[in-house]
């Protein structure tokens, strides 16, 4: 499509009767399908659905590669891996690879690392890696536009174009230059992440209280890191009673290596410098202590808050959310890569279908938005039941050892099954919540 005059593009005159015609006379003239986002969501999406041969474009704000934190890849990412085509170039990357989890108490104390190879093949989950985000988001980046989908970096969304309807039928964007255009396309996936582009806009986007979390975070080089089979392992260690670090290994010789919990907490004394708020929890786990005191900070701090949200629906007519715009986790178990990871895939044969079919409309994807509401729902009651102060997974296996395999199966991304013989010993334990009625398409 050629683009569009200055008139075309202009606010005014998107709201004329002759706009209209406009848009009805070149609705197959742009691409299917448009996304908003280059991230893992995104890119996975438009790699399945441009492998099934759907013209599709990545609307990307920054230019990559860029910074992004959460580097640690929990076992069941292998499964969208694997259907995108990208478990051999991970296995010839120098990403560090990860065989286990261990937990580390304030006074240092460290459990036995749970080794992956205990539940699963050693050939397929048993193994993962920890990544530097910007080169491997870029390597989902390529691998998109390697199957046929066009990516335009440097590219702002500035608004949901809609019909007379209220459904979606494209997106107006700024690009690099400063230049506006309208994009129209049969259905647009919102993939832009924790900033939750459309449900933001839409009214659409609800908290979750109790995970109301602060991370502050940075990276260390030569960081102390452990040995052999358990060089690249995570280490969640404990503050007490108040949250938690994580230790990620990753290649290079540098840690990724952040503390989260309540903000009252850390800007406690009325601090509000993420570097002071960072070194003073360090002395509250031996282990971090001692782990850090070997290494030196890369001397960049950051600082998030409100960890948990959801959207009140998945999709609209002419729109679909994916990964973190549809929901985001807190990230104490490392989920939030590969959920938007198996979303983007789900979704990318979900709207392969909806296209085949002629038919986008929202109902079309309400089997999707059930497996990742379930997903989320799932290791949602872990987490709640991780902050709850007076509860141990250790209590619960030592009363149900049978309930051991269950949670490594759903800590480790097996989200999508039954849990609630699980759910019904842990409530011995700790209240875990019932499940959102969130994400349901939205019908016209």
């Amino acid at each position: 499509m050629e683009a569009m005059p200055k008139w075309y593009c202009d606010d005014e005159y998107q709201r004329t009767a002759w706009f209209r015609i406009l848009v009805i006379m070149n609705m197959n003239c742009d691409h299917e399908v448009i996304i908003i986002g280059g991230g893992p969501a995104g890119t996975s999406t438009a790699a399945i659905l441009a492998e099934h041969g759907h013209k599709v474009l990545v609307i990307e704000r920054e230019k990559f590669p860029r910074y992004h934190v959460g580097e640690s890849l929990i076992p069941f990412t292998f499964g969208p891996l694997e259907r995108l085509g990208l478990i051999p170039t991970m296995k010839k990357s120098h990403f560090t690879k990860k065989y286990s989890v261990s937990f580390v108490q304030p006074d240092g104390r460290r459990s036995q690392p749970f080794y992956f190879y205990n539940r699963y093949d050693r050939e397929t989950v048993a193994q993962t890696w920890q990544v530097l985000r910007s080169e491997f988001d870029q390597m989902l980046m390529n691998h998109a536009r390697s199957k046929g989908a066009e990516v335009r970096e440097e590219t702002s969304v500035t608004q949901l174009l809609k019909d007379d309807s209220g459904k979606v039928i494209g997106v107006a964007v700024q690009n690099k230059d400063g230049s506006k255009e309208h994009l129209l396309s049969k259905l647009v996936i919102d993939a832009s992440g924790k900033e939750a582009f459309a449900s933001v806009r839409e009214g659409w986007r609800v908290g979750d209280p109790y995970l109301n979390k602060v991370a502050v975070w940075t990276y260390y080089k030569g960081s102390k890191r452990e040995s052999g089979l358990d060089e690249g392992a995570t280490t969640i260690a404990f503050v007490p009673d108040k949250g938690w670090f994580w230790h990620i290994p990753m290649h290079n010789d540098m840690v990724s290596v952040g503390v989260v919990a309540e903000g009252k907490y850390l800007s406690r004394d009325g601090v509000r410098d993420p570097k002071t708020m960072f070194e003073r929890e360090i002395g509250e786990n031996q282990w971090i202590k001692e782990h850090l005191s070997a290494g030196a900070s890369t001397g960049e701090y950051w600082i998030t808050s409100e960890y948990s949200r959801h959207s009140k629906y998945g999709a609209s007519p002419g729109l679909l959310l994916v990964g973190d715009a549809f929901a985001f986790l807190d990230p104490v178990f490392s989920s939030g890569v590969m959920l938007a990871l198996k979303s983007g895939v789900l979704a990318g044969e979900a709207v392969h279908e909806a296209l085949a079919a002629n038919d986008v409309s929202p109902q079309r994807f309400a089997n999707y938005a059930e497996l990742m509401r379930q997903g989320i729902d799932n290791m949602r009651k872990l987490i709640y039941a991780f902050y709850n102060p007076n509860f141990s997974f250790k209590e619960v296996v030592m009363k149900y050892p049978e309930a051991g395999d269950e949670i490594t199966d759903c800590l480790s991304g097996d989200v999508n099954k039954d849990y609630s013989s699980l759910w019904a010993k842990i409530r011995e334990f700790a209240p875990i919540p019932d499940e959102l009625p969130y994400g349901v398409p939205l019908a016209a």
